[in-house]
């Protein structure tokens, strides 16, 4: 389930510019509000509607979204509030008024209005397939780092917009080291709970299980204990 905020205010561009992961502008964006140690906080569609910015977010997260952002507010000229919008999504034909998901184009569009339903697209096998994490399930709050869940591949983060809450341990991420762990597709022989650790064949851990579909799923593997004889409880892992 999804709650729609509204930034308005003069400032409004500017306030969320210095907050978030990504470029916030005239265009629809997907970006992450971060700890001051790099750390995923929350991720959210940033969508532009006349004089507000709209801010399509998980409603589990929404409260705290809401918070964080009032505590950074000060004295902008910005104001954060409820909307009763709901989000539309599916494939296929765009309807007016409609936007691209601009994480991938496998996302097709989302409509923000009085109605909010789906298509009926299995979203999760697009994520899968793909490789595009989910919030509260790939994406876990003051765990997860960005760029090892692929925010710069799916557009969420950019390098050149200058400083956001979390920006100098992104920016050392990916200039100054390489990552050793991440989300991968990986093939899957069985099922096992979300969660449950990926172990190599003498029991070290290799990673981390998460949505499973079409004997796929995305997990969180460490790239140098990746090969045969990975299990994840009674599941093999193809890696």
């Amino acid at each position: 389930m999804r709650r729609i905020l509204a930034v308005s205010g003069a400032d409004r561009i500017a306030f969320l510019q210095g907050l978030v992961t990504n470029k916030v502008g005239d265009v629809p964006c997907w970006a992450a509000l971060l700890t001051p140690q790099g750390k995923y906080l929350s991720d959210f569609l940033i969508v532009p509607e006349g004089e507000r910015l709209l801010i399509d977010v998980d409603a589990r997260l929404a409260d705290d979204l809401v918070r964080r952002l009032s505590m950074y507010k000060l004295r902008s000229a910005a104001t954060i509030e409820e909307t009763d919008l709901l989000v539309s999504r599916g494939v296929g034909d765009m309807p007016d008024a409609a936007i691209a998901d601009p994480r991938h184009e496998a996302l097709g569009w989302r409509l923000y209005g009085s109605i909010g339903q789906d298509d009926g697209t299995d979203f999760d096998a697009i994520r899968v397939e793909h490789c595009i994490p989910e919030t509260l399930a790939e994406l876990i709050p003051n765990e997860t780092f960005i760029l090892e869940a692929g925010f710069e591949r799916l557009h969420g983060v950019d390098f050149r917009k200058g400083c956001y809450v979390g920006q100098e341990v992104t920016a050392r991420m990916k200039h100054k080291t390489e990552l050793r762990k991440g989300l991968i597709t990986v093939g899957i022989d069985g099922e096992a709970p979300v969660g449950t650790p990926i172990l190599m064949a003498d029991g070290r851990e290799a990673g981390t299980l998460f949505t499973q579909s079409g004997g796929r799923a995305i997990a969180h593997m460490r790239f140098d204990r990746m090969g045969e004889g990975l299990t994840a409880g009674d599941a093999r892992i193809l890696a």
